[in-house]
């Protein structure tokens, strides 16, 4: 039975991962931060009884920022595959905390790659590793952007994902590990933040068709992005480790889109009209912006065999449809009396 390790395992890729990894035959362990609250809801329809026999997920806690925690959740779980997912990965934070995010997202990575390094020296085992990758790292850089497109972050979390990325390349080349950077454009689904703007977009949007609320507050409408599944995208994500050789991939659709766009798909699908209930809020510009990312995906087409199925109308359509159920949901409550607190779809 294959082990991978999945560091972020409670986000949105790592749940799809998790998921997807399971549905291989893996056994399948996750590295989470303690919190004071329960933060497993993304993968909670996977959890097992860890005393069962059939159990195949496992859950350690760790943190990027603890280089011998994840020397001992190594030795521990001797993993054959190790997915880098775990990171500060909000831009717009990244502003606010950009020393924390760097030593998460930066010298985590290099923290994780050592760990590893000394984990095969002494175990003598060949572990697989897969770097997240950011199409934030292209920046400025002029559309459509494949591997050969120089890198021209404009956030700390760009820049930090270019050192990570570097770093996985520099192990690749000074230890001969099997390191493979995947280099993801703009993937979501009804399991993405609530502060990242599709997210936003949606959730706003179901209250906003329930009465809940009646204005969406959003920064730059014109910015262009990429947009896929991020089921799709984790398949990806897997077809790198089982390559012969490792390497860097885009992985994209090859269209892109602007926020503006998102939002019309949204609202058609509402029946509302977004201009009505959507205002810009300064608040929420970057202090540097990207204004225009667009993959090309054919070497991972073309070595991986790696297409995403999952349309963009049929992504605006899943996550719009999932969004107007917990609206639902929420005023059913509201109606009966229950007091429920909602925070982030207006504003964030």
């Amino acid at each position: 039975m294959t082990r991978a390790l999945i560091s972020g395992i409670t986000g949105q890729d790592g749940s799809y991962l998790a998921e997807f990894l399971l549905g291989k035959g893996y056994e399948v362990h996750g590295i989470i931060r303690r919190a004071s609250t329960f933060n497993t809801s993304r993968i909670d329809h996977l959890y097992q009884d860890p005393h069962s026999e059939e159990t195949r997920l496992f859950l350690h806690y760790g943190d990027l920022s603890d280089g011998t925690g994840l020397r001992h959740i190594l030795e521990k779980v001797q993993p054959d595959e190790v997915y880098n997912l775990g990171a500060q990965s909000h831009v717009k934070v990244s502003f606010e905390q950009p020393e924390y995010t760097a030593d998460v997202v930066a010298t985590g990575t290099l923290r994780l790659l050592d760990a590893i390094r000394d984990h095969m020296a002494n175990s003598k085992a060949v572990v697989r590793v897969y770097q997240a990758g950011s199409s934030e790292m292209y920046g400025a850089a002029a559309p459509p952007q494949t591997e050969a497109t120089p890198f021209r972050p404009r956030s700390p979390y760009a820049i930090s994902k270019v050192a990570g990325y570097w770093y996985a390349v520099n192990y690749r080349e000074a230890y001969d590990m099997f390191v493979a950077n995947g280099i993801l454009f703009n993937h979501e689904s009804p399991r993405r933040g609530e502060t990242f703007v599709t997210r936003k977009i949606t959730r706003a949007l179901g209250r906003i068709k329930e009465g809940l609320q009646d204005r969406l507050y959003l920064g730059n409408l014109e910015a262009k992005r990429d947009w896929g599944f991020a089921g799709d995208y984790v398949e990806a994500m897997w077809a790198m480790l089982q390559a012969d050789a490792p390497g860097d991939y885009v992985v994209a659709t090859g269209e892109a889109r602007s926020v503006k766009d998102f939002l019309a798909a949204a609202f058609t699908r509402a029946e509302l009209d977004w201009q009505d209930h959507v205002s810009i809020d300064e608040r929420y510009l970057r202090p540097t912006e990207v204004d225009h990312l667009l993959g090309d995906p054919a070497k991972a087409r073309d070595e991986l065999g790696w297409t995403p199925s999952v349309s963009f109308d049929e992504l605006v359509a899943m996550m719009v449809e999932h969004d107007m159920e917990l609206a639902r949901q929420e005023r059913t409550l509201i109606d009966a009396g229950h007091d429920v607190a909602h925070r982030g779809a207006a504003g964030a």
